[in-house]
């Protein structure tokens, strides 16, 4: 995906990415083309290929996006990183149950591995409380495993339809770190 903060680009990327979130809802992934998606966003081919590779790459542009959404907000610090989990979450439910229609739950997971890491290293040493959490620890292992843990969590969130509340996970969760942290585990 290209970048760019020209607002012709920034409009023409939003069309594409709901072209193809509403073209997600009545195909198979699989089953939709470039040509559908520029239809659908009434844009000429060229206009598609100047700000993306491909489909996939529209998918992934827009995950990094939210991601990168968050973790601006979490980043400030003054913010409560489980809440915030699930407001996003929550927020973007569609988004998740259209992956999930379409088995493709992993690929926010992917961006997220992929990409939290460039954002936590760009961002470590402005935030008090991650230098704090992960001072003279190997962060990439923690990483992996707060968001193994809370993606795991969510998955199945959105696999049982997203019935339950965010609140009643959310506050299952924090039940159960409350009584980890009064446990000794070594």
């Amino acid at each position: 995906m290209t970048e760019s903060n020209n607002p012709s680009a920034i409009r023409s990327k939003a069309e594409i990415t709901e072209a193809l979130l509403f073209l997600m809802q009545n195909a198979p992934y699989n089953e939709i083309s470039v040509k559908q998606i520029i239809m659908e966003a009434r844009l000429a081919r060229k206009t598609f290929y100047r700000n993306f590779e491909s489909k996939d790459d529209v998918l992934i542009s827009y995950l990094k996006g939210i991601i990168r959404e968050y973790y601006d907000v979490v980043n400030t610090g003054k913010v409560n990183v489980l809440e915030t989990i699930f407001l996003y979450v929550d927020k973007y439910r569609d988004l998740l149950q259209l992956l999930e229609k379409h088995n493709m739950l992993h690929l926010p997971l992917q961006c997220i591995n992929e990409y939290l890491p460039i954002l936590h290293n760009k961002f470590f040493n402005e935030c008090k409380t991650s230098s704090f959490l992960f001072k003279n620890l190997d962060s990439e292992y923690l990483m992996a495993f707060n968001t193994g843990a809370i993606w795991n969590v969510i998955s199945l969130w959105v696999h049982r339809g997203m019935i339950d509340t965010p609140e009643s996970v959310k506050k299952t969760i924090a039940q159960y770190l409350k009584r980890m942290a009064k446990v000794s585990l070594f």
